[in-house]
């Protein structure tokens, strides 16, 4: 245990690298699945070309970057709550589980655009994807803003003012997509 707590800064250093990779590698994916799906409106061969490529890119990102960055997020966070449990003590702490745990289904869901868009089957069109995108941008900022803030009382509204501003965003491109149809 003395190793744990000895090391704290050391696994503290871990997890960030880990988590910026993480997000890197889901930030890009979501890019590369906007690419995948606007290449289906290609002629056929170039169309081909283009999804055979993707999946190449996107399978390498996944399985060498992005999961085994989140393995490790959760890996050396959890080896800091070890090390300092009365982190868990922490109101802050709790909220910030949550977004990791939403963060992890996020990642899963990701995982499945991904194998449909394989299998050819993915329904999600660009326009959805860019939205989709933004998902891991508000939870990018709400973590960081939980971690930086922690007790102070100000990170809630932080937190609720970027997911109300987050929303609005949304609403107005549906919004706009829908009255540029029109």
């Amino acid at each position: 245990m003395n190793f744990l707590i000895e090391n704290y800064a050391v696994w503290k250093a871990l997890h960030i690298i880990f988590v910026v990779s993480w997000f890197a590698g889901l930030f890009y994916m979501v890019r590369l699945f906007i690419y995948h799906t606007e290449a289906n409106m290609r002629p056929e061969d170039e169309k081909r070309i283009l999804q055979e490529q993707f999946d190449v890119m996107q399978n390498r990102l996944w399985y060498i970057i992005t999961t085994p960055a989140m393995i490790l997020t959760v890996v050396f966070g959890t080896i800091m709550l070890i090390s300092n449990p009365a982190l868990l003590k922490m109101s802050w702490m709790h909220i910030k589980l949550t977004f990791v745990a939403i963060l992890l289904v996020y990642h899963f869901i990701c995982q499945g655009i991904m194998n449909r868009l394989k299998e050819r089957s993915s329904k999600w069109k660009s326009g959805h994807l860019r939205i989709w995108n933004e998902v891991a941008t508000l939870l990018l900022v709400s973590i960081v803003f939980l971690v930086v803030m922690q007790s102070n009382l100000g990170w809630l509204g932080g937190v609720l003012g970027f997911f109300g501003v987050g929303i609005a965003l949304m609403l107005g491109i549906k919004l706009y997509k829908k009255l540029r149809k029109n």
